[in-house]
């Protein structure tokens, strides 16, 4: 009995290669129109609120409020970021990177989530030694100062 790999089958292994390859372009056809449908909610909620600022419009930005990211995409972006970044960075302004990236409204209800968000990922990554923490900053808000982050020594 003759195994599979005993046979040559060039023309099999191209078609997968060619659907594999045609499904990521899909994928990735889908997931820019998704950005772009969130965005455009984003953009008619702003506007209903001009109108009405009480509105209900909950069962709209259903998806958006959620602010749903692929698996991964949080980390991702948080370590390129700082392996970009030429000095190190604060939750705040790796949120109000991810939130400019996205096309979301920057309210301060979504700054906050996304910020929590950021702030737990940054803590998986300190636990998994990727990123430390390297001093305060000098400046202060309502939420007091912010600690810095960046790339541990090393991993640049």
């Amino acid at each position: 009995m003759m195994k599979i790999a005993d046979y040559d089958r060039p023309n099999t292994v191209a078609g997968l290669v060619a659907k594999h390859a045609e499904l990521t372009a899909l994928r990735e056809k889908y997931r820019a129109e998704i950005k772009k449908l969130t965005i455009d909610i984003d953009h008619l909620d702003a506007a209903i609120r001009l109108f009405d600022p009480d509105a209900d419009t909950s069962p709209l930005k259903e998806y958006v409020t959620k602010h749903r990211a692929e698996k991964g995409s949080v980390k991702r972006f948080v370590l390129n970021t700082m392996r970009e970044a030429t000095a190190p960075l604060t939750s705040r302004q790796i949120t109000e990177l991810w939130v400019a990236d996205r096309g979301l409204a920057a309210d301060e209800a979504t700054v906050t989530a996304i910020r929590k968000r950021i702030g737990a990922c940054i803590k998986v990554c300190v636990s998994q030694g990727l990123i430390e923490e390297c001093g305060w900053t000098d400046d202060h808000d309502a939420f007091g100062p912010y600690k810095l982050w960046q790339l541990k020594r090393g991993d640049q």
